[in-house]
């Protein structure tokens, strides 16, 4: 059996680790004319072990630009995003939607439970309707948290795409 280094084990939940995460949008309401202009978009966020898979959400949804809340939830330990064998982690509210029992409600997980390791992605799906999908892959995990308010987005690459496309261009014309 391979022993994993320090690095890549799951921190301990009674430590203070930082999780830096690149997000990256998969699929969406996005052009073909924006798609090319960004072909690769992506956020990346640093969060402490201690903050919750809601105010992951809440970075994200800022992050993205984006206006309007909608239902959205996390799945980890797949094979990555839109694996139906993955452990959801979804809002309270939501409960009652899934076939399965989801593996936790979002605003009481905390990310050091969810027991990641380095170069592990898992999902994020935003706005069921509009399935604004996300892979999340864990960059690193640091033993201490710097100085400074967490989360935090720390890199941005590309533009963020409108949350409703069809009524921006209204709005441009």
């Amino acid at each position: 059996m391979k022993r994993r280094s320090r690095q890549d084990r799951a921190p301990a939940a009674d430590t203070n680790r930082v999780y830096e995460l690149e997000v990256f949008l998969l699929t969406g309401q996005v052009t073909e004319a924006f798609v090319e202009k960004n072909p690769v978009i992506s956020r990346t966020i640093e969060i402490r072990g201690d903050q919750t898979l809601e105010q992951l959400h809440e970075t994200i949804f800022e992050a993205y630009d984006r206006w309007e809340e909608h239902v959205y939830e996390f799945q980890v330990g797949g094979r990555g995003p839109m694996d139906p064998k993955a452990r959801r982690y979804v809002l309270s509210m939501d409960c009652e939607l899934y076939d399965r029992k989801p593996a936790g409600i979002v605003a009481e997980t905390t990310i050091d439970a969810l027991g990641l390791k380095t170069e592990e992605a898992f999902g994020y799906w935003f706005d069921f309707g509009d399935d604004w999908w996300h892979q999340v892959d864990v960059v690193a995990i640091r033993d201490a948290a710097a100085g400074g308010k967490y989360p935090k987005v720390t890199a941005k690459t590309g533009d963020s795409p409108p949350q409703y496309p069809d009524l921006d261009d209204e709005e441009d014309e």
